[in-house]
């Protein structure tokens, strides 16, 4: 079977939530809520300034998606941006899927001029983290913490 990469788009609003639900289902420190992601996507799918979405498609169905979110660093005095919402359906992991996305991913930020793109992984996400590895990324010493408000 043959997949594209290229940018998702409103139509594929109800494919994202529903990636985004295997994707929490998954990890630790978040719990699906379909209407907070539906209203986290429109807003990202609604401003281009925000960041990019981009998806994984086979015969018209998104496989796979990857949330490109921008920001600014002073330390690359440079665009730059956080990636994530990075998933695979269950079914085409292991196929070159993921691999493929980032290298979309990465593509489209170095032809928009982005300094760095950071992500944050589950510690025990091994698959996740050789995967990224094989895409170029590298740890870094920094730890990540968070300020929930609401």
């Amino acid at each position: 079977m043959s997949f594209r990469c290229d940018t998702a788009g409103s139509q594929d609003l109800p494919q994202l939530v529903e990636l985004l639900a295997l994707l929490f289902a998954q990890e630790a420190e978040f719990a699906a809520d379909s209407a907070k992601q539906r209203s986290a996507l429109e807003m990202i799918l609604g401003d281009p300034a925000v960041g990019r979405i981009y998806v994984a498609r086979e015969d018209g169905r998104v496989i796979a998606m990857a949330s490109l979110l921008y920001t600014v660093s002073t330390a690359e005095g440079a665009r730059a941006a956080w990636l994530e919402d990075v998933v695979v359906r269950p079914g085409r992991r292991r196929q070159g899927v993921g691999r493929e996305l980032l290298e979309h991913v990465a593509a489209q930020a170095r032809a928009d001029g982005l300094a760095r793109i950071t992500l944050l992984t589950d510690v025990d996400n091994r698959g996740a983290q050789a995967l990224y590895r094989e895409s170029g990324f590298r740890a870094s010493p920094m730890r990540p913490m968070r300020l929930k408000l609401r």
